[in-house]
């Protein structure tokens, strides 16, 4: 009886050890990394921007954030309401303050952040400029804004070149970050280029916000069609999209319009266009989340939309106009 016991046992251990392998051999490996996008209301006051980024960058990290994701030009007000020359005295140099700054602080807490700046590259040469700052503190890579806007309170063809970096991911120690800014959100290119380079999550740095003088059912309009494409974007491609959108009232200083409310509503959408968390659209919020970067090797596997384009047939979307 007791060497019946035993072979039973011994078959069960061979039989559990056996499955537990397939496991591991055949089903998909869960790649779990917590993110944060901190959402804010930003006044003239540069410094107290700063150190108010800084002291929720560090209440993210205690939470548990390997990735914190801020919002477009996040050191100030967005000055791009107006055309003022001296505005342009808001650039930096990247390498430079910002980026010395915060690679500090992501060095001390160990995580990777993803920095939104007024680039100077040279006297008269500026940039809408995203930077990923890996977890040693140096810089991992940079963006240059391509889509650049230029329509009421929107102003940004007066102070930014258009990029000349390329659709090209950013490799850090998280994983590849296809990082675009605000007006790129809009461009199905420019989320498919990135992916196509090996972009495991899209990223929008934000700011964008409702002119007053819009009727209601116009604004909430406007801000669904941002969520919208944002989620079509995921679903396109198969990856998550995390989406960092500033909030608060911002004056316009030379009185032509009534200022932006910006709307806030900074999300994270999974690989099939989900929302796993929203933030609110008048609130500060830093909203942390776990994304699982595996799932997305499921869900190409259902939706296989890069297996199925028919890149032969596409050579026209390198024109403006048929005629």
């Amino acid at each position: 009886m007791r060497n019946f016991e035993n072979m039973i046992m011994r078959n069960l251990f061979i039989f559990v050890a056996f499955f537990t392998l397939q496991c591991i051999i055949f089903l998909p490996h869960f790649r779990q990394m917590k993110i944060a996008l901190i959402q804010q209301k930003n006044t003239s006051d540069i410094r107290s921007n700063i150190d108010k980024l800084k002291r929720n960058i560090e209440d993210c990290a205690a939470q548990g954030a390997e990735l914190i994701v801020l919002q477009e030009l996040h050191n100030g007000l967005y000055f791009c309401q107006t055309e003022n020359p001296s505005n342009f005295d808001l650039a930096e140099s990247i390498p430079g303050a910002s980026t010395e700054e915060f690679g500090a602080l992501a060095q001390r807490l160990g995580v990777v952040i993803v920095l939104s700046l007024f680039e100077r590259r040279m006297a008269g040469l500026y940039h809408n400029t995203a930077v990923v700052i890996e977890r040693d503190g140096t810089i991992a890579g940079k963006y240059r804004k391509m889509h650049i806007p230029d329509d009421p309170a929107y102003y940004e063809k007066f102070y930014f070149t258009p990029g000349d970096l390329g659709f090209e991911p950013i490799q850090t120690s998280v994983g590849k970050l296809g990082v675009l800014v605000c007006w790129d959100q809009w461009f199905p290119e420019a989320a498919r280029l990135m992916v196509l380079a090996g972009a495991e999550i899209l990223i929008y740095p934000t700011a964008i916000g409702w002119e007053s003088n819009d009727s209601e059912s116009e604004k909430a309009r406007q801000r669904e069609a941002w969520i919208t494409i944002q989620r079509a974007h995921a679903i396109a491609n198969g990856v998550p999209v995390l989406s960092v959108n500033r909030t608060g009232y911002e004056a316009d200083s030379s009185g032509v319009t009534n200022g932006i409310q910006f709307w806030g509503s900074s999300f994270v959408a999974g690989q099939q266009g989900e929302i796993i968390t929203q933030a609110s659209t008048g609130e500060e919020e830093n909203i942390l989340v776990e994304i699982d970067l595996q799932r997305t090797e499921t869900v190409r596997r259902w939706w296989p939309f890069l297996r199925d384009r028919r890149i032969d047939a596409y050579g026209n979307l390198t024109r403006r106009a048929r005629n």
